[in-house]
């Protein structure tokens, strides 16, 4: 078996393959006398059907098999042997490929082309400068996140006045002969668009009688329809007064700031007293300010790695024409639109493997399950589910890395968070404390 490679010009190349008799034959052989021993041939029994009728049958076939087997196998051999970088496939090359006759000729050759990266430097230094952002948590943030668990672990009761925010239930009646009638409707006053509708209800009390216009009142179909139970076409045009008695009152009520709130918040683990619950919600706030102070400095090492990747050339023809070819829903139209962000996408995979290797940095297991956990812990997050327990979150991160998109999307993250954090110990880092404010001013 030969193999060639042309000088690489303009980052492609071509390899060609040369398979003669000797590389093949006995290994179709062997296939030949696999497929005697199984074959089913009226006539003949298992086994015993002769060879010459075998080949005949399926010769053809098993050595179309055999030879992309050996192309496939020679291909990344020689690949991995002469260290080429390959960007994207190897493409057959139909020009240099002649038609193979495999009735006629018992010698092949196959020629492909092939792109590779380019040479690059992504590695950043003391030269580059970036800022590390640490934010700081002040009291009045303490002061809110105390407020927003007090809210989240308060109660509704029943009261005999309206304030701001109260929910209403009662009687709706349309002020038209034979007009709709709504028991148990739920109105809420806080969400009127209509200032003038809205304090008809202000310091309103339990058992008053209101007269309103809905339509006025929210100036939507949709809530209209909602609060009456009448579909979007009946709520179009209605113009009507209504009057509404308040049969009852409900309103939110925070929870007091004690122990019983310590221990829905904190669960077993009850700070004693207000001073120290305090102290360990500041602690929260910080670990969660910390991942987001991570996240913005990965975001500008990443700016900054990127600028290095800016004039770096590549083999845009080649690479247009592989992705033509290997997703039959692109159309040439869409290519044009998403070709630059796919180049930049893979600009920054090229300089995340080099820096992998510079920095010699490993995605273990346990990086990747820990790091799996933390996702869940921040999705339970989302949900007021501060303080879920190991156990559980152990289990949502198994089941999350079952899945191969979310597994590859995590094995990313875990790869770039060790890349920035191996960017902090090279490159100029100058640390800054700022407000939670300005930090939020830095994403604009």
């Amino acid at each position: 078996m030969k193999i060639e490679q042309s000088e690489i010009k303009d980052l492609t190349a071509v390899l060609s393959i040369t398979i003669e008799p000797a590389d093949y034959q006995e290994t179709v052989q062997q296939e030949l006398k696999k497929i005697r021993q199984k074959a089913q041939i009226p006539g003949f029994r298992p086994g015993m059907v002769p060879l010459g009728l075998v080949k005949k049958m399926y010769g053809k076939g098993v050595l179309a098999d055999v030879l992309n087997r050996l192309v496939g196998e020679n291909l990344q051999k020689h690949i991995e042997e002469k260290d080429l970088h390959v960007l994207g496939d190897p493409m057959p090359n139909d020009e240099l490929t002649k038609n193979i006759d495999l009735d006629n000729e018992d010698t092949f050759t196959f020629a492909f082309d092939i792109a590779v990266a380019p040479e690059f430097d992504a590695k950043l230094n003391g030269k580059n400068k970036l800022t590390y952002y640490t934010i700081d948590v002040t009291d009045e943030m303490v002061d809110k996140q105390v407020q927003s668990y007090a809210d989240r672990f308060g109660e509704y009761v029943e009261v005999e006045d309206v304030k701001e925010g109260d929910v209403l239930r009662g009687l709706l009646t349309e002020q038209k002969e034979g007009g709709i009638v709504k028991e148990n409707a739920i109105l809420n006053p806080q969400y009127m668009k209509e200032k003038k509708q809205q304090k008809l209800f202000a310091k309103a009390k339990k058992g008053d009688i209101i007269t309103f216009n809905p339509m006025k009142a929210y100036g939507s179909e949709v809530e209209v329809s909602s609060m009456l139970s009448i579909s979007k076409e009946e709520a179009t045009g209605l113009e009507s007064d209504f009057t509404f008695e308040i049969q009852s009152i409900t309103r939110h009520e925070a929870s007091k700031i004690d122990g019983e709130l310590f221990a829905k918040v904190y669960g077993n683990d009850v700070p004693k007293d207000e001073k120290e619950f305090r102290a360990r919600v500041k602690a929260e706030l910080e670990q969660n300010m910390a991942e987001d102070s991570k996240y913005k400095f990965g975001l500008d090492a990443k700016e900054a790695i990127m600028k290095k990747m800016e004039k770096v050339a590549l083999p845009e023809t080649f690479l247009k024409n592989w992705v033509l070819k290997t997703d039959e829903k692109m159309t040439a139209e869409q290519l044009d639109k998403e070709f630059p962000a796919m180049l930049e996408q893979l600009k920054w995979q090229l300089a995340k493997d080099q820096l992998m290797k510079a920095y010699e940095i490993k995605v273990e297991k346990e990086d990747v399950e820990a790091y799996a956990k933390e996702v869940a812990r921040m999705q339970f997050m989302q949900y007021g589910l501060m303080h879920i327990e190991d156990q559980y979150l152990d289990n949502y991160a198994q089941e999350m890395l079952k899945k191969e998109d979310q597994l590859r999307g995590i094995v990313e993250r875990v790869a770039e968070n060790k890349i920035y954090e191996a960017v902090k110990g090279v490159a100029k880092i100058e640390e800054k404390t700022i407000s939670h404010e300005d930090f939020g001013k830095l994403f604009n």
